[in-house]
């Protein structure tokens, strides 16, 4: 079972439970961050979102079948007060509690479990660990929630119209996830490479650390299906965590960005998993 099956069975296994990301991050062998990442990529959602709305949804489906104590149903999927479930439960489905007990589960988008069935695709080559020096990159970012990772094209395009010049080197960026699955991304050039940086553009500091390089030599909107391969497969067969820093994707030369095609570097960066 992959890292991410781990954490899909663990979660609906333990759901009546208390359960903290670190809990489930241990069942499948992972950091938290690694964890977090992982399974954002692999289904669309963050740990703590699908956690929460498979509890709600056990706890509509309790009140459609006739629970008479709300507040009973409401300590069973982990709130401690009425009112603190009745505001989660009206986020979630946009009804009461009390009206789903009267009326059913009619219109209620049900948070279902998820069935990982899509195989994410290998490398051709194999990844390699190298030691990165500092340095700083800057560009056009934006910040997007689990939903809009389809706006990054456009970031590009916009990279594109503000700094027309061709450029050897350029990096895309992600940093500073978050649980709910939302997370910045930059598309960027070096900065030693500009003679002045626009002041609208966003800097970021690449730390000196280690990073795994795998080449994605497929179509680049094809690209999450080999970082979901890294993440799901590799780093746990090699004893390696996700780190909680900027991971890239570094194109050259060779990527033709009217094509697609032509090949990236995923960055990823990692550090070795205690014994």
């Amino acid at each position: 079972m992959s890292a991410a099956g781990k954490a899909l069975w663990y979660i609906e296994s333990h759901a009546d439970k208390p359960l903290a990301l670190a809990d489930i991050a241990a069942a499948a062998g992972l950091s938290p961050f690694h964890l977090s990442r992982l399974f954002q990529a692999r289904t669309g959602t963050s740990v703590v979102r699908y956690l929460r709305g498979r509890r709600l949804t056990a706890a509509a489906q309790q009140l459609a079948n006739g629970a008479g104590d709300i507040l009973q149903v409401a300590l069973a999927a982990g709130y401690s007060t009425h009112a603190a479930f009745t505001r989660a439960f009206c986020e979630q489905f946009g009804q009461t509690p009390e009206r789903v007990r009267e009326r059913g589960l009619q219109e209620l988008a049900l948070v279902h479990a998820i069935r990982l069935d899509d195989a994410p695709q290998a490398c051709t080559e194999a990844p390699r660990l190298i030691d990165c020096t500092p340095f700083q990159v800057a560009g056009i970012g934006m910040r997007h929630s689990r939903d809009s990772g389809g706006a990054i094209p456009g970031q590009w395009a916009q990279l594109n119209r503000e700094w027309p010049t061709p450029a050897p080197v350029s990096f895309g960026v992600c940093c500073n996830s978050d649980d709910e699955g939302g997370f910045d991304y930059i598309a960027a050039l070096p900065v030693n490479a500009l003679p002045s940086v626009p002041a609208h553009w966003q800097r970021v500091d690449v730390p000196a650390r280690r990073y795994l390089v795998a080449w994605h030599g497929g179509h680049i909107s094809t690209i999450r299906s080999t970082w979901f391969w890294l993440l799901d497969q590799y780093l746990p067969a090699g004893n390696l965590h996700l780190a909680n820093a900027p991971d890239l994707e570094r194109y050259d030369t060779r990527f033709d960005e009217h094509t697609g095609h032509g090949g990236v570097e995923i960055w990823l960066p990692v550090d070795h998993r205690p014994d």
